[in-house]
């Protein structure tokens, strides 16, 4: 199964690169499949590249859906 997450562009980085954030966490990707990409966009990254650009509300619903799986797995590992 692969899973390919939203995340936040926060800085453009050389010929193709950005680097994103998603909670914190920071990493340089590919853009070499995506046109027209800015700082603030969100982008659906898989294994390093970035495949599309989000729109802003689609990307923060699925954010809050990883953050509520999240949330319901410690609760049962807690229990």
């Amino acid at each position: 199964m692969c899973l390919a997450i939203p995340v936040r562009v926060v800085e453009l980085s050389g010929d193709e690169l950005a680097v994103v954030d998603l909670g914190g966490v920071r990493k340089e990707i590919s853009l070499a499949m995506v046109e027209d990409v800015a700082i603030g966009d969100y982008v659906i990254v898989h294994v390093g590249f970035a495949l599309s650009k989000l729109n802003p509300e689609e990307a923060e619903k699925t954010l809050a859906l990883f953050a509520e799986m999240g949330a319901a797995v410690a609760a049962r590992d807690a229990a």
